[in-house]
């Protein structure tokens, strides 16, 4: 199932480059909404009560050299899902906006579908790190060909950023297939590195995973990314993109080098606390909606370095489900830009105003992801920064305080920025002539507003699958700490109580 997910995108991009552009629209949008049934079936053939790889399959390729090794556990499953449901709204989205090489563009997006699954099923370090790094192509031509009058600096600024960060990780990778003797991901999680070179494996690894993020300081490609790029480019590039990074941490630095994580989290801890606060001041300051939203990213994204270092199930679970959340509403957030976009062709706030009156359903939509981006109770917003909030004042009272200024924070350019679009005078006659939502654009703000609703008030059913591959990773991670610290946290001193078996 895994490979057909990955090799049924690279037919149909073959397929569509021979087809007229209506055709070729309709075969990428049938064979995203394909993905997105064979994406369900996996989650209902899921069995989550294990932490255990599922859906696996190997074939030995070049010589042994690597495999073609595919399989998923629960962090997987959920970036995979999140991946497979956005593509067909982001395929909508570019619907009737891009008019020139449409194949091409449309082949572009099943490419990166395609290295999107091969990157989160992976279970061979070489053939992560080649889906990890392709996924760059796909997107540097969509910004490159398909971007705004700055688009060739803004993708070569993304291209360079990503690639040069991603050289110390191959450089690792070699060296641990060297040590270890595997390139197996699941062999390499289990494997016991010299503490003396985690700390630089640690680091090859951060190098690439921060600015895939990005972390700041690190983070000043994405918001000319995100301006340059088209709607759906910046759709796919917050909705899941992003997410490569925080899953790099949870699948590679945290279990394959648990003491150097523990002797560097203040290094994270400290990179989150300036990102939550620096970057919400500069999106308070910004006149582009899209450079705003693109801000707001690298603050949310601190939220899931700072969960996921806790070292608690609830960091760490939060943390996954501030990924999945954000990828939501992140995506929804650029949809709506976009949507005022192709009708005025503006992104400067001070240009609109008073939309409730003439677009109020527009303006419902854009309130509902606004809510869920300052973490409204009832959105998954709450869901996930409540948990990672919760594990990192566990972890650090400190860190939990400054990180709860990111909320209020965020709470202030969101609302600012909504009153200003939203509510005021409509005394722009090029404003008051936009029409309301269109089906096709109805079609995608439906599914996002469902599902951010749908976690916001039952999020079990998406973190069922998370339960049992933290809880093992939470367990290798405080075996590394209880040399050096007895009692750092209640659970840690709970675990060490119950005896050598845990």
């Amino acid at each position: 199932m895994l490979s057909a997910m990955i090799l049924l995108p690279l037919a149909a991009a073959l397929l569509v480059l021979r087809l007229e552009a209506a055709e070729a629209r309709l075969v990428t949008l049938g064979t995203t909404l394909l993905l997105l049934v064979m994406g369900l079936w996996l989650w209902a053939g899921f069995d989550s009560s294990t932490a255990a790889f599922q859906f696996t399959e190997r074939h030995e390729i070049f010589g042994g050299l690597f495999s073609w090794h595919l399989g998923i556990d629960g962090i997987s499953l959920v970036l995979l899902l999140l991946s497979v449901f956005l593509m067909p709204l982001c395929i909508l989205a570019g619907w009737e906006s891009v008019k020139e090489r449409v194949q091409e563009y449309l082949a572009a997006f099943l490419v990166m579908e395609a290295l999107m699954i091969g990157v989160f099923a992976a279970m061979d370090i070489l053939l992560f790190y080649l889906f990890f790094e392709a996924g760059l192509i796909p997107m540097y031509l969509i910004i490159g060909i398909w971007g705004g009058k700055r688009r060739i600096y803004a993708s070569y600024k993304f291209f360079l950023y990503t690639l040069l960060g991603s050289v110390l990780m191959l450089l690792a990778i070699l060296w641990m297939i060297r040590e270890a003797g595997t390139t197996d991901i699941p062999a390499l999680m289990a494997f016991d590195f010299p503490k003396s070179a985690q700390t630089w494996l640690w680091l090859a690894f951060f190098a690439s995973f921060a600015v895939k993020m990005p972390m700041w300081p690190v983070h000043t490609w994405l918001p000319d990314a995100h301006v340059e790029a088209p709607t759906a480019g910046s759709m796919i590039l917050a909705g899941v993109l992003l997410k490569m990074g925080g899953y790099g941490f949870v699948r590679f630095s945290l279990p394959m080098f648990p003491e150097a994580s523990v002797e560097l989290m203040w290094l994270v801890f400290a990179l989150s606390m300036v990102a939550v606060v620096y970057t919400s001041l500069v999106a308070l300051a910004q006149a582009d909606m899209k450079k705003l939203i693109a801000y707001s990213s690298v603050a949310h994204m601190a939220f899931v370095t700072g969960g996921l270092f806790a070292f608690n199930p609830q960091g760490i679970e939060g943390a996954m489900v501030v990924m999945l959340s954000h990828g939501l509403v992140s995506a929804a957030l650029f949809f709506c830009v976009g949507v005022i976009y192709d009708r005025l062709h503006t992104r400067e706030i001070d240009r609109y105003g008073g939309l409730t009156t003439n677009m109020p359903r527009y303006a419902v939509f854009f309130m509902l992801f606004t809510m869920a981006s300052i973490a409204l109770p009832g959105t998954s917003g709450f869901v996930g920064e409540f948990l990672a909030l919760l594990g990192m004042y566990s972890a650090s009272s400190w860190l939990g305080v400054v990180m709860t200024t990111g909320i209020i924070l965020g709470a202030a350019y969101m609302l600012w920025l909504y009153a200003r679009v939203a509510f005021g005078e409509l005394d722009k006659p090029d404003v008051a002539a936009m029409p309301d939502l269109r089906p096709r654009e109805w079609a995608v703000m439906l599914p996002l507003a469902a599902g951010v609703l749908a976690i916001g008030v039952h999020p079990a059913p998406v973190m069922a699958p998370l339960k049992a591959p933290v809880a093992g990773l939470v367990a290798r991670l405080e075996r590394a700490e209880a040399p050096k610290t007895p009692v750092i946290r209640p659970q840690v001193a709970a675990v060490a109580a119950e005896g050598p078996a845990s």
